[in-house]
């Protein structure tokens, strides 16, 4: 079963149930992966909208079969990422995101519709 990536803003959107969180079918859930720096992301949105840190962790990794820590190879290319993606301001969570699907040469999922405008390597779906 081939993996894919989501990043923070679709972890979000399936929590919340925002717009393209429908196109995170189950069947895709079932193969979904999160990076450590992105899951980080979401406990802190969670955290401040009031959640206990118990509850937002738990929800923050309900819509990913695994968390995948950020690692040595994830840094490197996420560094390298920066001038490529500066034109649209990503951040170091952002990349973080990026480069594990480039790493495990699987799709990213994301919420972020100026990632269309992304020319890299790996498979980017946006869901709205």
């Amino acid at each position: 079963m081939s993996r894919v990536v989501l990043d923070a803003s679709a972890i979000l959107a399936v929590i919340n149930a925002e717009p393209g969180a429908e196109k995170l079918t189950p069947d895709l859930l079932a193969r979904a992966v999160g990076s450590t720096v992105n899951l980080a992301e979401v406990q802190t949105k969670l955290v401040s909208r009031g959640w206990t840190s118990e509850q937002a962790w738990e929800d923050a990794t309900s819509p990913v079969r695994e968390v995948l820590s950020f690692d040595e190879e994830q840094a490197r290319i996420a560094g390298d990422l920066v001038i490529p993606t500066r034109h649209l301001g990503l951040s170091l969570g952002d990349r973080a995101c990026l480069a594990l699907g480039m790493a495990l040469k699987a799709p990213v999922y994301t919420a972020e519709k100026a990632w269309k405008k992304l020319k890299l390597s790996v498979r980017i779906h946006v869901i709205r």
